[in-house]
């Protein structure tokens, strides 16, 4: 499939089996093909997907939150409604015990969207993450950097859970969100929506993160944005630095972060996992930016090549030899575990995540946005980014 066609689909989640696991987008196998390799019964004795543990020294908490904001009417739900999102703060947490691990998706979105996707999985079998839920917040004596995360069409807010979980590790604040109609999502009170016929575009998603950034705002101020009043874990009111926020995103989350930083001076560094940069961004962006491609590079894609040229301060663009748009993500490593209950051969699985090795894959993705990171909100230099690893032999850096 070629990324011409890919693009003018707008990446439609049931493109590819990565959308039966994360509702990812990309441009790997009809969807036919991947009915076919779905057709396996699963396993009654199969254990529960995994994802591997993150390597900072801090325990992880998070907490959902339920958000509305009442400057953008919903587009879907009709006249009185306004925008209502599913959000989740991820932190270094003081300690985790007794307290339970935190569901990868809530078991009613993940059931919409193995339904929606055909994909025979029991989703009793999805992974739990590292993070425990309601764990007080470790404190260092500063406000946390705090990071955002967008998701990619028709995806989820747990998308990118392994590198979420990996920035809480490392002493980060990390806000995640449901973009509401372009998402697989459950509210408090058990509604759960699926993406719906209603484009959702880029901007959307910006307006979104930037909604994101008043509440940021507000925890740090020490007022709860949750609606309903959760009671929010011991010490993240006023933990967070709303003076220190970067941004990433994958796929269209990629193109929403860099729309974010151009119309919002808050977010300091961004980054974008394979984004399309969709429509094509013609503005110059003064403030750091990484690029990690895949797909959609600059010598396939012009909309990436043009947005490359108008990024005005610190920059940089690698590439994993033998990845593809789900390279940089949890499909990477739950494709390969859900693959083998299926009775799928290894070429099938390949086919789905690309021939990079899901165990290198994992390591990029906490090593080099962490990277990032810390150089651009901490100001602590990390060699890795200076050019090419002998650490890490497969990632490029393109001139």
């Amino acid at each position: 499939m070629s990324i011409t066609s890919v693009t003018t689909t707008d990446l439609t989640r049931r493109r590819m089996f990565a959308a039966a696991l994360a509702a990812g987008v990309g441009a790997a196998v009809p969807i036919s093909a991947a009915r076919q390799a779905w057709a396996a019964p699963t396993d009654p004795g199969s254990s529960r997907l995994t994802l591997p543990r993150p390597t900072g020294p801090h325990p992880v908490g998070t907490v959902p939150l339920h958000l509305v904001d009442t400057s953008r009417p919903d587009p879907v739900a009709g006249p009185g409604h306004h925008r209502e999102l599913m959000a989740g703060v991820w932190y270094p947490a003081r300690r985790a015990e007794g307290l339970p691990r935190a569901p990868w998706m809530t078991e009613g979105a993940l059931r919409a969207l193995l339904t929606d996707a055909g994909f025979p999985l029991d989703p009793a079998l999805g992974p739990l993450t590292a993070a425990h839920v309601g764990a007080p917040v470790h404190h260092a004596g500063h406000r946390l950097p705090v990071i955002v995360y967008s998701h990619g069409s028709g995806s989820h807010r747990g998308d990118h859970t392994i590198l979420v979980q990996e920035l809480a590790s490392h002493g980060y604040a990390v806000v995640t969100v449901d973009h509401t109609h372009d998402t697989f999502t459950e509210f408090p009170d058990g509604r759960v929506l699926t993406p719906a016929d209603v484009p959702m575009y880029p901007r959307d998603f910006a307006a979104d993160l930037r909604f994101l950034l008043d509440c940021v705002e507000g925890l740090a101020a020490g007022r709860n944005p949750d609606v309903d009043g959760k009671p929010l874990p011991q010490g993240l009111l006023g933990a967070l630095d709303p003076q220190c926020i970067g941004a990433f995103g994958w796929s269209k989350g990629g193109t929403a972060t860099a729309l974010t930083m151009l119309a919002d001076q808050r977010v300091r560094a961004g980054l974008s996992l394979d984004g399309p940069m969709q429509p094509t961004i013609t503005a110059d962006l003064d403030r750091p930016f990484m690029m990690m491609t895949a797909v959609f590079t600059r010598d396939a894609m012009p909309d990436v090549a043009e947005f490359w040229t108008h990024l005005r301060g610190w920059r940089l663009d690698i590439q994993a030899d033998g990845a593809i748009h789900p390279s940089y993500g949890d499909n990477v490593t739950l494709i390969p575990q859900a693959g083998k209950i299926l009775g799928m051969t290894d070429q099938q699985i390949q086919d789905m995540i690309g021939t990079l090795d899901p165990a290198r894959a994992v390591r990029i993705q906490q090593a080099y946005p962490l990277a990032f990171f810390d150089l651009h909100l901490r100001h602590r230099r990390e060699r890795l980014l200076d050019g090419p690893s002998t650490a890490f032999p497969e990632v490029k850096f393109i001139p």
